[in-house]
């Protein structure tokens, strides 16, 4: 048996197979989880729909734009029906900000892209926990994914380094809100990693560069092992653990100048 046998799951934020969520989905497959999927409008359902469809053909897949109330009440009513109103997974990889705001200086983000950025990339995380809390009736554990960004001026990450700092933040008081219901909720602050969101960071190639050759290890971090570390996190391994953000960048954070 798997760690994750028997435990069923929900993933937000698959964009394509280079998704640190896929990643993270991948791992939790081979573990023994039975998972559905959301995807954000009709330009990634294609992508969404194949990758998850290699899960089985029975797989739940729904569309979830997280910034609508409504998409997300369907969303998780539908999880309900098919895990039989039992849920003990969640992954929050999702993130957004204008492309505008992650050029030029932070001081100059318009209040709408500051709105934006906060509402997709940590608000949302508050309104899926809060969703999927009634289904966890065993507990769970919810893991979001974030960046050394929300605690150090990262060049060009600007507006969305505030708001990982946000979603770090709404980390810590949902798990002491969700903790008597034996709901564990983390982060991973992920080294940085080619991905379709990090693409549009400015500098990303250069980003990657630098991490390599300053990490302790001196290379970056590999999706499968962003897998096996949101594995352990989602497993009974991990069942004193919440309220925590972990370093997966091959020991960067550490670093000093």
């Amino acid at each position: 048996m798997g760690l994750l046998s028997g435990k069923k799951g929900i993933v937000f934020g698959v964009a394509n197979k280079r998704s640190i969520a896929w990643a993270i989905a991948q791992a939790w497959k081979e573990a023994g989880a039975e998972l559905a999927f959301t995807y954000q409008g009709e330009r990634l359902k294609d992508n969404v729909s194949q990758l998850a469809e290699t899960f089985g053909e029975d797989t739940l897949i729904t569309e979830c734009d997280v910034t609508q109330d409504d998409h997300i009440d369907r969303v998780f009513n539908e999880a309900g029906d098919k895990f039989e109103g039992k849920l003990d997974l969640m992954l929050h990889s999702v993130a957004f900000a204008p492309k505008e705001a992650l050029e030029g200086s932070f001081v100059g983000t318009t209040r709408e892209a500051f709105r934006v950025a906060h509402d997709v990339s940590a608000y949302s995380l508050v309104a899926l926990s809060r969703a999927a809390a009634p289904l966890m009736t065993a507990g769970g554990s919810i893991i979001a994914m974030s960046y050394l960004g929300a605690e150090r001026v990262v060049q060009h990450y600007n507006v969305m380094g505030v708001a990982k700092a946000s979603l770090e933040a709404s980390t810590r008081y949902l798990a002491s809100d969700l903790g008597e219901q034996n709901i564990r909720v983390n982060c991973i602050s992920a080294g940085p990693m080619n991905t379709l969101a990090a693409r549009g960071i400015a500098g990303f190639t250069e980003m990657l560069k630098h991490n390599a050759e300053h990490a302790p290890l001196k290379r970056n971090v590999l999706p499968e092992e962003l897998g096996a570390t949101g594995t352990f996190l989602a497993s009974d391994g991990a069942a004193a653990i919440t309220g925590q953000v972990l370093y997966v960048d091959c020991g960067y954070q550490i670093m000093g100048l």
